[in-house]
């Protein structure tokens, strides 16, 4: 293999290896009665890229695709359902206040404005509790698991690769014991 060629994919390697490995989505979930509460959080989805484009007057948008899932030995995972939650940050250049608007699955769920970045931040990027499932349906003393995918908007970065890079992704197991 030539040289160029050589360096070429070590490079690609490296890119890709530093964007997949530099941040993960840290998910818990917790199976209750009635309802698989997840926790979920991006502790370094808050980047100064990100930042900038927040402050910048732009609506910055953090989505993260929620899905329950049952996994099998011979065939693709089992979907059992999914949620969406997402956090909308805009700012305020006259006053210098943050709003920032959290849905879930399209409904407003929570809108605070504050003129404190740490919070927003933890707005955006931290959930806890969120009853996003229910449990009717999954089978008692079996293994399920939660996967979050991340993904930012506006996305401003270039990319060696011709598809999207969506995301971070994060999942947990949990078994579903019934009380």
């Amino acid at each position: 293999m030539p040289r160029s060629k050589r360096l070429l994919a070590a490079l690609l390697f490296v890119t890709l290896g530093a964007v997949v490995g530099a941040q993960q989505v840290r998910v818990t979930p917790l199976a209750l009665a009635e309802r698989v509460l997840v926790s979920f959080e991006v502790p370094d989805a808050f980047t100064d890229e990100m930042r900038a484009s927040i402050e910048s007057g732009l609506n910055t948008s953090f989505t993260y695709d929620v899905e329950l899932r049952r996994g099998t030995t011979l065939w693709v995972d089992r979907l059992i359902s999914s949620a969406r939650v997402s956090a909308t940050v805009q700012f305020d250049n006259l006053t210098r206040l943050y709003q920032v608007t959290v849905t879930h699955d399209g409904r407003v769920e929570q809108t605070q404005v504050t003129p404190d970045e740490g919070e927003v931040r933890a707005l955006a990027t931290a959930f806890h509790r969120l009853p996003l499932f229910g449990t009717r349906g999954l089978e008692p003393n079996a293994e399920y698991y939660v996967r979050v995918r991340a993904r930012t908007s506006p996305t401003s970065h270039w990319s060696l690769v011709p598809w999207e890079r969506a995301s971070l992704l994060g999942s947990a197991r949990f078994t579903f014991i019934p009380r």
